[in-house]
C-alpha cells in the first residue's frame, strides 16, 4: 500500500466470487478468454476437447519455438486453471456424457461455432428447454440469422469491418493521401472486446437465475461488439456526419494535428504525453524551463476554454499543440529511456508515461504489490512462469491464479464423474425481476441503485451498462467540475439538420446536447450537488442509505477527503458496495497516477505492440482502447459484487484500474518473455502468431479504401486463388502455407496490385461468397449507412432526451432471451441534463419539500 494510502487491506485470494460455479467450455480462440474470465474469477471450467485438441493447442508461440500441442503459449495463457476431458462429436457415448456434465452444470461456454451443436445434436432453443437453470453464453463472429451471418470471420476481419482499423495507423502524407494501411492492433483484441461484454452477459444471468429468475440464452455477435468499442468516430458521425482521420499513437480526429504526442528518446523508445487544456501547456512549459530545455509555448491563455475535452476530440489550439509536441521532442532526445524524467513530469501534473514493452510491467514494484501478477508451476517446464491474474482489487473476494493449463484429456475421469447439478436457491430477501423494460421483459438488476460519481468513459461507461441492465443509476455532478459533456455535439438545427446533410455539421455549445455524454449515459438520472457543502455532504450519505453501490472514477483519495471514504460508507450502509476506478488503482505505489486511455495504453504496453516493426513508430490506438475495456471490466466488477452480495449479504470495496486491465490482455507476450527471452516485436497487419499468408489489410480502389484478407491454411488459400485467376496464384513460392510465410513481401505486393483496382465491398462479398475470410476496413460512416448485419441486429436505440432531442445511441450488443438489456433502462431515456432530476432524487427519493429544495439551489448547494 502507498504511504497515505486510505484502501482497506486486500483480500486474500482463497475467497472467490464464483468458486460455486461450474462451467462446461467449448470454444476455440473466439471464446477462450470468456473461460479464462470466468475461471479467474473462481469458476471451476472443464473444457470440453475433440479428440487431437483444440485448434488453439496450434498457435504459437511455442515453447523454444518448437510446435508442440502441450507447449503453446497462447493456450497455456488462455486456459491457465481449466480442465481438459477429450470428448469425440461423432461419438455416440460421449454425446451422452457430455449431456450428462452439461445438466451439473451453471455455465455453458459456447464458442465453436457447429461443434457445440455436433456434440450436443441439439439447437440452441432446445438446450434451453433441456436445461431451464443453465446460462447458455453463445458467441458467434456475425450473429446467428442476418445477411452477414454466413461471413467467416477472423481478429483480422472483425477489427476491419468493426470499425477500429479505421481509426488506428499512421498520419497520411500533407496532401491527405494515406500511403499506409490502416493497422490492426495486436492481439487477438476483437475477441477480448466480446468475451468482456459477454462475461457481463452472463453474470447478469447468473444474478437473475439466482434470484428467482430462470436459465436463458446470452449471445454476443463479435462484429456489433466490435463495432460498438471505437469512441469518437460513432457518436460525432450520427450527431454531425464528420469523419474520423487516423494518426500515428494518438486518437483519430476530425482534423489531421500536425504533430505526433509520442516522442523519440536517445536509445530509441518511446515517450507519450496528453495534454488536456491550457493549464497542462503552463505545466509543460514550467518543467522543461526546470530541466533546461528551450521551447517557445504560451504560457498565457491563447483561447478560452469551455468545459473538459475528451482527449482527441478537437478544440485546441494546433500551432499551441504542435510547439509542446516540439518541446517534449527536444527534451525526450536528451535522455535514454530508462532515464527520463516521466515520474517528476507525473508530479507537476503532466500526463506523461512511457510506451512500455509488455514485459516491463512485471518488475514494476506498482504491479507487485496490487498483486497483478502471478506465477504457476507448469510441471513440463520444471518451473514456475507469470501470468497476469487480476484487473482489480478487493477487500473481501480475489482472483483465482488456476495454476497451470491442462494437458490434453488430463481431467478425463474426475471432471465426467461428477453430474449432479447443485440446488439453485434464491438468496434471502431478494426478490425476483418482474418489471418489464420497453423490451416487454424484466431487467436482471430490477431494483439496484447506484450513486454514480463515475466521470470520462473509463467509468461512467461502466455504470452505463449496469443501467442498461436495470439499475437505477444517479449520476452526480457539480457545476465546478461537470463530467466530459462536450464532444460530438448536436447540430446546429437538430435531427432535421442532420438529415439532410451532406458534409459535416457546426455542432450547438450546449453542455446538455454533447453526443458522448449522451452514449455514456444514456438512462441515468442527473442530480447536481456540491458534497463539499455540508448540506450537500448531508445529502450524499442519505442516498447512500438507498443505494446499493458508490460508484466514482476520480483520483484515489478524492472521495475520502470528502467524507465520503470506504470506512464512512460502511458506517450508513454496512452491505455497501464501493467502486472506485482510477488510471492505475489505489492500493501500490504510484500515488495519485494521472492517467487518460492514451497513458493507460501506452503504460499497459498496448500501444508498443502496434504497428509496422521497429524502428517504425508503434501506431498504437486511435482511440482511448483502455477506456472501454475499463469500463467493461469496471462494471463486470460490480456486477461480481452484487452477485457475492446476494450470497452472503457481504458488501466489499472494489479498487479497479483502468492500465491493469490492459496489462490482463498481454498474458501471450509475457510468457513469450519468460520462456523463451523474447520481447514483443511488432508485425503490421501479418498474423503475428497464428500462421497464415496472406494476411493485411490491402488497398482498394478509391480514396483510403482498404480491405482486410486472411488465409489460414492451404485451402483458403485455393480459395482466394480461384477468384483472384491470376497466373501468379500457381507460383511455387505460394504453393504452401510455409512457402507463402516465407515470400510474404512478394505475395502482399501481388495481392495489392489485384485488390487495388477493385470495389472493395463489392470484392468483399465475392470473396465471402467463396469462402475466403474477408471484410472491408469501416467507417463509422460505413458501419451506419452501409453495414446490413448491423441494422439486422438492431445496434443502435433510438433514445429521447429532454434538451438533445431524439438520436440513436449504440445498445449493449448482449442479447438475453430472459433479460433483454435496453440501453434506456427503466427510464427509458437518453442521458440527463445537468441536474435534472434533481427534484425527483431530493423530492421522491429524500422527501424533502419543494420549498427546501429550492432554498438548497439558491444556495448553491444543488
Amino acid at each position: 500500500m502507498s504511504p497515505g494510502s486510505t484502501a482497506p487491506d486486500r483480500a486474500t485470494p482463497d475467497r472467490t466470487t464464483l468458486q460455486h460455479i461450474r462451467v462446461v467450455e467449448v470454444a476455440d480462440e473466439r471464446a477462450e478468454y470468456v473461460g479464462l474470465m470466468l475461471r479467474s474469477l473462481g469458476a471451476e471450467v472443464v473444457k470440453i476437447e475433440p479428440p487431437g485438441g483444440s485448434p488453439t493447442r496450434g498457435i504459437g508461440p511455442f515453447v523454444d519455438d518448437r510446435p508442440d500441442p502441450e507447449q503453446s503459449l497462447h493456450f497455456w495463457s488462455y486456459n491457465r486453471g481449466k480442465q481438459s476431458i477429450i470428448l469425440d462429436p461423432g461419438d455416440a457415448g460421449d454425446r451422452a456424457a457430455l449431456r450428462t456434465l452439461l445438466a451439473s452444470c451453471d455455465v455453458l461456454v459456447d464458442g465453436a461455432g457447429a461443434l457445440t451443436a455436433e456434440y450436443l445434436g441439439l439447437t440452441t432453443d432446445e438446450i434451453v428447454d433441456h436445461y431451464p437453470a443453465l446460462v447458455h453464453a453463445r458467441m458467434t463472429d456475425f450473429g446467428d440469422d442476418g445477411p452477414w451471418s454466413h461471413f467467416l470471420g477472423s481478429d483480422l476481419v472483425h477489427l476491419a469491418l468493426g470499425g477500429p482499423m479505421s481509426n488506428c495507423g499512421y498520419d497520411p502524407d500533407p496532401d491527405g493521401h494515406y500511403g499506409l494501411a490502416p493497422m490492426a492492433p495486436q492481439l487477438w483484441h476483437s475477441y477480448h472486446i466480446a468475451g468482456d461484454q459477454l462475461v457481463m452477459g452472463i453474470l447478469a444471468a447468473l444474478l437473475h437465475r439466482d434470484r428467482g429468475g430462470s436459465g436463458q440464452l446470452v449471445s454476443c455477435a463479435i462484429h456489433e461488439a466490435v463495432a460498438k468499442n471505437t469512441e469518437l468516430d460513432l457518436m460525432n458521425w450520427v450527431m454531425r456526419r464528420a469523419e474520423m482521420l487516423r494518426q500515428t499513437a494518438r486518437h483519430a480526429a476530425e482534423q489531421v494535428t500536425v504533430s505526433p504526442t509520442i516522442a523519440h528518446t536517445q536509445d530509441g523508445r518511446w515517450f507519450t504525453m496528453t495534454l488536456l487544456g491550457q493549464k497542462d501547456h503552463r505545466a509543460l512549459a514550467a518543467f522543461l524551463d526546470d530541466h533546461g530545455i528551450p521551447h517557445d509555448i504560451a504560457r498565457e491563455a491563447t483561447t478560452k476554454e469551455v468545459g473538459r475535452q475528451i482527449p482527441g476530440s478537437g478544440g485546441a489550439d494546433p500551432m499551441a499543440a504542435a510547439r509542446a509536441a516540439d518541446g517534449l521532442q527536444r527534451m525526450a532526445r536528451k535522455y535514454t529511456y530508462a532515464d527520463f524524467p516521466w515520474r517528476d513530469a507525473q508530479k507537476v501534473g503532466l500526463v506523461c508515461a512511457p510506451v512500455r514493452k509488455p514485459h516491463e510491467n512485471l518488475a514494476d514494484e506498482h504491479w507487485q504489490a496490487r498483486g497483478t501478477f502471478a506465477r504457476a508451476e507448469h510441471p513440463a517446464l520444471g518451473r514456475s512462469v507469470p501470468y497476469p491474474v487480476s484487473k482489480w482489487v478487493s477487500n473481501v473476494t480475489g482472483w483465482s491464479t488456476g495454476g497451470w493449463s491442462p494437458r490434453l484429456g488430463e481431467h478425463q475421469d474426475t471432471a465426467l464423474g461428477r453430474s449432479v447439478r447443485p440446488a439453485v436457491t434464491t438468496p434471502r430477501g431478494v426478490v425476483p425481476a418482474t418489471r418489464p423494460s420497453r423490451r416487454g421483459l424484466p431487467l436482471p438488476l430490477e431494483g439496484v441503485r447506484i450513486l454514480d460519481f463515475s466521470w470520462f468513459l473509463a467509468s461512467a461507461g461502466a455504470t452505463r451498462f449496469l443501467s442498461a441492465l436495470g439499475a437505477e443509476s444517479l449520476k452526480v455532478e457539480w457545476a465546478a467540475h461537470p463530467d466530459t459533456r462536450l464532444g460530438a455535439m448536436a447540430p446546429v438545427g437538430g435531427r432535421a439538420a442532420r438529415a439532410a446533410a451532406t458534409g459535416p455539421l457546426q455542432g450547438v455549445t450546449d453542455p446538455d446536447m454533447g453526443g458522448q455524454f449522451n452514449n455514456k449515459n444514456a438512462g441515468k438520472r442527473g442530480l447536481s450537488l456540491n458534497v463539499r457543502d455540508p448540506r450537500g455532504l448531508d445529502i450524499a450519505r442519505r442516498l447512500v442509505s438507498i443505494s446499493d453501490i458508490v460508484a466514482e472514477g476520480f483520483s484515489p483519495g478524492v472521495m475520502k477527503r470528502w467524507g465520503l471514504g470506504y470506512d464512512e460508507l460502511c458506517e450508513i450502509r454496512p452491505d455497501i458496495i464501493y467502486a472506485q476506478q482510477s488510471g492505475a488503482g489505489e492500493l501500490g505505489t504510484f500515488g495519485r497516477l494521472r492517467v487518460v486511455g492514451p497513458i493507460a495504453a501506452a503504460l499497459s504496453g498496448a500501444t508498443e505492440m502496434s504497428g509496422l516493426p521497429e524502428p517504425a513508430m508503434p501506431a498504437g490506438w486511435g482511440y482511448s482502447y483502455l477506456d472501454w475495456i475499463g469500463a467493461y471490466s469496471f462494471a463486470t466488477a460490480m456486477l461480481a459484487a452484487l452477485y457475492h452480495r446476494d450470497r452472503t449479504g457481504e458488501g466489499q470495496w472494489i479498487d479497479s484500474s483502468q492500465v491493469e486491465t490492459g496489462i490482463f490482455l498481454t498474458g501471450v507476450p509475457l510468457l513469450d518473455w519468460d520462456v523463451n527471452g523474447r520481447a514483443w516485436q511488432r508485425t503490421g497487419n501479418r498474423s503475428p502468431l497464428k500462421p497464415a499468408a496472406p494476411h493485411g489489410a490491402y488497398r482498394a480502389a478509391g480514396k483510403d479504401r482498404w480491405i482486410a484478407i486472411a488465409c489460414f491454411d492451404d485451402e483458403e488459400w485455393a480459395r482466394l486463388a480461384g477468384q483472384v485467376g491470376e497466373e501468379w496464384t500457381r507460383d511455387p513460392r505460394f504453393a504452401t502455407l510455409a512457402s507463402r510465410l516465407a515470400h510474404q513481401d512478394e505475395l502482399d505486393d501481388l495481392m495489392t496490385g489485384w485488390t487495388s483496382t477493385q470495389d472493395a465491398y463489392q470484392l468483399m462479398y465475392r470473396l465471402q461468397t467463396a469462402g475466403v475470410r474477408a471484410g472491408v476496413c469501416q467507417t463509422a460512416a460505413d458501419r451506419c449507412e452501409r453495414d446490413p448485419q448491423l441494422d439486422h441486429l438492431q445496434w443502435l436505440t433510438e433514445l429521447a432526451g429532454t434538451k438533445i432531442g431524439t438520436w440513436p445511441v449504440p445498445e449493449m450488443p448482449i442479447k438475453m432471451s430472459a433479460t433483454p438489456p435496453y440501453i434506456g433502462g427503466y427510464l427509458d431515456r437518453g442521458a440527463p441534463n445537468y441536474g435534472e432530476d434533481n427534484e425527483y432524487v431530493l423530492g421522491e427519493l429524500l422527501g424533502f419539500a419543494t420549498r427546501h429544495i429550492k432554498e438548497l439551489a439558491d444556495d448553491g448547494v444543488i
